[in-house]
């Protein structure tokens, strides 16, 4: 088992920052690949970006060069820099950890960005 606390949420104008965090507790060994994901309104989740145990990463393109990816092993966190935020990135995001046979889930925080 492994829960995920998030945290960092918030509203912000366009052209902003925000970091969120991802704080894992439990069987922090099995998680393969860390991820944050976001829903907006009337639409599917998305991959936002995500991070392996190797520290490979991968982005959605729409948020290439303005959202950053990032861990740290000694406290057991994640982290999603997004910086240049807009109205279009508004949603509820939501951290993951992928320990291959299952797929844990934070309980969400909303970013709302407005214009």
């Amino acid at each position: 088992q492994v829960q995920l606390v998030e945290s960092g949420g918030g509203l912000v104008q366009a052209g902003g920052s925000l970091r969120l965090s991802c704080a894992a507790s439990g069987s922090i060994f099995s998680i393969n690949v860390m991820g944050w994901y976001r829903q907006a309104p009337g639409k599917q989740r998305e991959l936002v970006a995500s991070i392996t145990s190797g520290s490979s990463t991968d982005y959605a393109d729409s948020v290439k060069g303005r959202f950053t990816i990032s861990r740290d092993d000694f406290t057991n966190t994640w982290y999603l820099q997004m910086n240049s935020l807009k109205p279009e990135d508004t949603g509820v995001y939501s951290c993951s950890a992928d320990c291959g046979l299952s797929v844990y889930w934070g309980q969400g925080t909303q970013v709302t960005v407005s214009s």
